[in-house]
């Protein structure tokens, strides 16, 4: 494997913003402004230099390299404890049953509640995969690094987890969620909207948003239809997430409606599966196909390898250990490829 993830530079701002303007919109996490990526990259860079094991308000950025050549292609992101500095708003879909003794009916409305309920948690996000790169299992990696980080650095993170979805979005990056609903009140387009929120925070939000509920059955049906979906191009994400332990909770994006996915930390497949050991040796005889990591913090590389176990210690391939720049006695975290 020629591929690693490590811990992104400033030095990465224009590989990043390379392709943030191939994501299409929608992504939150990956701008396409260089002022807000390099103010990213600015916030990761204090995040991994702070030693200190204790929860506080940070970000990571990691990157996916090309050993060989040192190129970028790919990003993902981990955020420890989301609402510190501004409100985290999700929409909450539940049901409001009503009843008429006069009519001997019983009505049950859906709704979208404004909530705040996810306040706290930690989040990853931010993954993106260039198109050229999309085979291979790059986007596994890229995903499940995330965990292994946490595991390596588990004090870092808050107890639950989420990781919000890319919703619908129509042929000409509009969004029929927000045309439904928000849009009606801010007076710009999805576009616009994510664009500003990517750059200036959700502020806004709070200031404009309607605090009052929304009745499902007053949407448009695109609107409706859109609630809770995932982009196409995020199917296989979801399902990831589904296999790491995720589940949907009725909590929805306010801008495209797309779901947002949660779990207890600890409870993560990736997390929770992850074990510590020391490298005995280095051989291409085979073994287990994993994700195998070493390092913390800025030092944090991640791979997929071949481990065999030896009670408490490993053997990694040679690709691995290459790839990751491990020796014998180093230290490792491995996790099953499943």
């Amino acid at each position: 494997m020629s591929f690693r993830i490590r811990a992104a530079t400033v030095d990465d701002l224009q590989h990043l913003y390379e392709m943030a303007k191939l994501t299409g919109g929608g992504f939150t996490n990956l701008p396409p402004d260089r002022r807000a990526l390099r103010a990213k990259l600015e916030r990761s860079d204090e995040a991994f230099a702070r030693t200190d094991d204790s929860l506080a308000d940070e970000a990571f950025v990691l990157v996916l390299e090309n050993v060989a050549t040192g190129d970028v292609r790919g990003t993902c992101q981990l955020f420890t404890q989301v609402g510190q500095r501004h409100p985290f708003y999700s929409y909450r879909r539940g049901t409001l049953t009503q009843h008429s003794k006069e009519l001997g009916r019983t009505f049950r409305a859906e709704m979208l509640s404004l909530a705040t309920d996810l306040e706290g948690s930690c989040e990853v996000g931010g993954l993106f995969l260039h198109p050229g790169e999309r085979a291979g299992g790059l986007g596994l990696l890229l995903a499940r690094s995330r965990y292994l980080f946490i595991a390596a650095h588990r004090a870092r993170f808050a107890d639950r987890i989420l990781a919000e979805l890319r919703g619908i979005i129509d042929e000409a990056g509009g969004s029929p969620f927000w045309d439904g609903i928000a849009g009606r009140f801010f007076g710009m387009n999805f576009q616009d909207a994510d664009e500003f929120n990517a750059i200036n925070g959700h502020q806004f939000i709070a200031d404009l948003m309607p605090k009052h509920p929304v009745y499902i059955a007053m949407l448009t049906d695109t609107a409706r239809a859109a609630i809770g979906l995932p982009h196409p191009n995020g199917r296989a994400a979801m399902r990831m997430l589904e296999n790491e332990g995720f589940a949907f909770d009725n909590y929805v994006d306010i801008f495209d409606g797309g779901p947002t996915m949660t779990a207890r930390t600890d409870r993560v497949r990736s997390v929770a599966e992850a074990k510590h050991a020391s490298v005995i040796a280095i051989d291409a005889d085979g073994g287990v196909e994993s994700l195998v990591a070493t390092g913390r913090l800025a030092d944090f590389r991640c791979t997929f390898g071949q481990v065999r176990t030896v009670g408490d210690t490993v053997v990694l391939s040679t690709d691995c250990a290459w790839a990751l720049g491990v020796n014998e006695d180093d230290d490792v975290l491995h996790v099953g490829r499943w």
